[in-house]
């Protein structure tokens, strides 16, 4: 018997086992998949690896303290790489700009490019921007799940910073009132699609994703993000945590409102504690007994989803790490994916070169090129041809060439084969109000002993470094509760 099973090891569920083994409990993992990483995975294409999921990481030091609960660091496990310029942006009029790890010399690309008034006003929102970020970090990423009653109780202090945090405005009316040049509009908004949001709804506290990434940097990582994926498993298992691949959890048994165990191949393995790094709606509808579904909510409307595929393309010296070709209006992409639930026809198209951004190897004169454009969680209009659309705008804009080949791609419908009951989603909820967070599933479920949530549908939301943050507050919630005394028995 384990003291505690993790169900799926994405990557909450393996800073949860981290967090829970290095704390002396023994943990068993069972994964659905044949690989770790859950929807960081990765494909291997005529003997190259390529990442399929998420492509850059974030506030690192959410990462490193995984890492040090088990007596390592982040630098140690993996390589982090720092390709210069980070992104490039290029806008329908022609207009190009970089960023640079400095934000002084993104600010001078800007400047450069669009002028100096350009550059004093994404400066401005950029200082809006942290400021919202070191008022929310605490309240809303780095504790509990927050909760009307949680909030009030920070205090004074607090609530000042937090009524300043734009929570009753949209990040859309935000950035307009700080920025003019619509091209920067464009590269601000595209920050909502981080979490899979809709920039016109989304409140205006997720500008403080575009100070996380410009502000406080973004980061590859050598050999792929895949990699720090096989480097939090490989520190599991130096704990003693077990983990079975190919091993899909068929239910959870719940007996007088506690967790027993859970059914794996038709065999029970019992346990009092159980870390759910599945989807909210799989736990749902396929895991949880009838009469246990109503203690998770799952009526939160579904972030985006998404076509990705993988390019062989010719190398070339003007390609850059991340890359994003706007299409002539990029606003109405938004309302192609919200309001009409259809992929636009005319989508922006984001690409990671695989090599320089995390040292991937190529196929001589040739290199991967991870390449995404967004489209709506099922179910939704199906246009046809993403690759097409993609393809078109890519050669369109002088980024690749008519003849590259696309290797190898994922629609939306496999997307939610693979991760049932998501609808596709790739961020689990999106953040459609100010409520959105108060909404989000804790990580520990109310009414059942024992259950808690890791992962993006659950607090604090998607991406990779929040996924990191929700494995370690569920291990956090699960220690502090009576399921280790129950589970330990």
């Amino acid at each position: 018997m384990s003291d505690v099973i993790i169900i799926g090891a994405g990557f909450g569920g393996l800073a949860a086992a981290i967090e829970l083994a290095a704390s002396g409990r023994s943990v068993t993992v069972f994964e659905a998949g044949p690989r770790v990483g859950g929807k960081a995975d990765e494909v291997v294409i005529d003997g190259v690896a390529c990442d399929t999921g998420p492509t850059l990481l974030t506030l690192p030091e959410i990462a490193n303290r995984v890492f040090q609960s088990a007596g390592t660091t982040l630098a140690a496990e993996v390589q982090l790489v720092r390709p210069e310029p980070a992104f490039r942006y290029h806008f329908p009029d022609g207009a190009v700009i970089d960023v640079h790890h400095a934000l002084e010399d993104t600010l001078e690309s800007i400047r450069a490019g669009l002028g100096e008034r350009a550059a004093a006003q994404f400066a401005k929102h950029l200082e809006r921007a942290r400021r919202i970020w070191e008022a929310t970090a605490d309240a809303f990423v780095l504790g509990p799940a927050p909760t009307p009653g949680r909030v009030l109780g920070l205090g004074p202090r607090a609530w000042w910073s937090l009524s300043r945090i734009d929570a009753h405005r949209t990040l859309w009316d935000v950035i307009c009132e700080d920025v003019e040049d619509e091209r920067l509009r464009w590269l601000l908004a595209r920050y909502a699609t981080y979490n899979g949001s809709d920039v016109r709804t989304a409140p205006g506290t997720l500008a403080c994703i575009a100070w996380v990434e410009l502000g406080l940097g973004a980061w590859g990582i050598h050999g792929g993000m895949h990699t720090l994926a096989q480097a939090l498993a490989r520190t599991a298992k130096q704990l003693g945590v077990q983990i079975h691949l190919n091993h899909p959890v068929e239910g959870i048994e719940i007996r007088h409102g506690s967790v027993t165990g859970v059914q794996v191949a038709g065999k029970t393995h019992a346990t009092g504690a159980v870390v759910c790094n599945a989807d909210v709606a799989h736990l749902a509808e396929a895991l949880l007994p009838t009469k246990a579904r109503q203690a998770v909510r799952t009526d939160a409307p579904k972030s985006t989803s998404g076509w990705v595929g993988i390019l062989k393309a010719k190398k070339r010296d003007d390609r850059v790490a991340h890359e994003v070709v706007f299409p002539p209006n990029y606003l109405n992409e938004f309302a192609e994916l919200f309001d009409r639930r259809r992929t636009p026809v005319e989508p922006a198209v984001y690409t990671c070169a695989l090599g320089r951004a995390h040292g991937r190897p190529s196929w001589g004169d040739t290199e991967p090129v991870f390449t995404m454009i967004n489209a709506p969680a099922l179910p939704a209009e199906d246009p046809g041809d993403w690759a097409r659309a993609a393809r078109q705008r890519l050669v369109a804009a002088g980024r690749i060439d008519r003849d590259d080949t696309l290797a190898w791609s994922r629609n939306p419908r496999e997307l939610e084969q693979q991760y049932p009951h998501t609808g596709g989603a790739i961020y689990g909820a999106a953040s459609s109000s100010a409520m959105s967070a108060f909404r989000r599933p804790a990580n520990r479920v109310s009414g059942i002993e024992g259950l808690f949530l890791a992962g993006g549908s659950a607090h604090p939301g998607g991406g990779v470094p929040l996924c990191l943050q929700s494995g370690r507050q569920a291990a956090q919630e699960l220690l502090a509760s009576t399921a280790v005394t129950r589970a330990a028995k």
